[in-house]
């Protein structure tokens, strides 16, 4: 099987973190007063290199999008058309995500990865599709080729890259829109951890009851298909075997999203994972960079099941619960105002020796 060459993304700083964490606990408040704003300016400054000293408020949402062949199966709440349509909103600027990313001071993008109506040619619009949807794996046995997944990877890094020729961004943080996309993303989440169908199947656009059921055995039957002993890729590294689960489930975007995380880890810009399926995204990421994972910051936890799996495989704690299962990139959007805070916390506050305030070591002494 052709794999991908492996990125050249370093370990983040263990140096720079240590120093961030004695500046941020010598800064002008009580020790640890600012909770888990602290842990994330000294990840900041592991993923720099450096004790983060400006402000991160060049903010950037990439939105991945494309269409999924299993929609055929009824396993969504609304059809198919619905993808370019929401692409063309985005554009337009009225969906949720821009409402949101407005009030979070972040320009919105979006890469085609492979929409099966292509939009017109658009200023914040990044056309790198592959190929035009997925074919349906329920009925073909597969959603796309090794080769699809291994073009939709370099059309990722191809997608980062033409973000940061518009500007150079502090921060990015990444959204999707599929119709179907959340079958996908649970297929592939379980099959790179080894879950149940019925511990990853989640309601999506709110499908019910009688679909949610159908719609866990169109991802119990793939799982099924990849966990054949007779399928099985005999001696094959993780890349491989999380290359072929891409391949044989999809989605074109999920593979997408996880060439911008590579590419963005390479370059040591943090990454704000949105829900579950950016998450599948940094889960086949990592399975071609095992240290990728030190660059994401996770957003949010989506009521999908599947995103907590997908969250705990990877080791990341979300920084906030609010019952968000929109996608679009709308819960990453939200926390970019805590990457900016955390930035300014520790470029912007003084130590207490550069303030000249008095510690509680001084008030003891006297």
């Amino acid at each position: 099987m052709t794999t991908p060459v492996t990125p050249n993304v370093e370990e983040i700083d263990a140096a720079a973190a240590a120093a961030a964490r004695a500046r941020v606990d010598a800064l002008t408040k009580p020790l640890g007063s600012l909770g888990r704003l602290e842990e994330l300016a000294v990840r900041l400054s592991a993923i720099a290199g450096r004790v983060v000293d400006r402000a991160y408020s060049a903010k950037a949402v990439l939105i991945g999008a494309a269409d999924h062949g299993v929609t055929e199966e009824g396993v969504s709440a609304y059809p198919a058309e619905v993808t370019p349509q929401m692409v063309g909103a985005f554009l337009a600027g009225h969906a949720a995500i821009n409402a949101i990313a407005r009030a979070t001071g972040a320009d919105v993008y979006v890469a085609d990865f492979g929409v099966r109506v292509a939009s017109a040619p658009h200023p914040l619009l990044i056309d790198v599709a592959v190929r035009r949807g997925t074919e349906n794996f329920a009925r073909a046995g597969h959603a796309m080729t090794n080769d699809d997944v291994l073009a939709a990877l370099d059309a990722g890094r191809t997608a980062l890259e033409a973000v940061l020729s518009r500007s150079p961004y502090d921060v990015i943080a990444l959204g999707d829109m599929g119709i179907g996309n959340t079958t996908s993303a649970a297929a592939l989440i379980a099959a790179l951890t080894g879950a149940d169908a019925s511990m990853v199947t989640g309601r999506g656009t709110g499908v019910d009851d009688a679909r949610l059921a159908h719609k866990r055995e169109v991802i119990a039957r793939a799982l099924s298909r990849l966990r054949d002993p007779a399928r099985s890729i005999g001696g094959a590294s993780e890349a491989d075997k999380a290359m072929a689960a891409a391949a044989s489930v999809g989605g074109l975007e999920i593979a997408g999203l996880a060439g911008a995380i590579l590419a963005a880890a390479e370059r040591r810009i943090p990454i704000v994972l949105d829900g579950v399926i950016v998450t599948a995204a940094a889960l086949l990421a990592r399975s071609i960079a095992p240290n990728v994972t030190g660059y994401c910051i996770a957003s949010h936890r989506s009521p999908e099941p599947a995103h907590a799996i997908a969250l705990e495989a990877l080791g990341l704690q979300p920084l906030f619960d609010l019952q968000l299962r929109l996608g679009e990139g709308s819960g990453a959007a939200l926390a970019l105002p805590f990457v900016e805070a955390a930035s300014r916390m520790i470029a912007e506050m003084k130590t207490f020796s550069e303030a000249g305030v008095a510690t509680e070591t001084d008030s003891a002494q006297r």
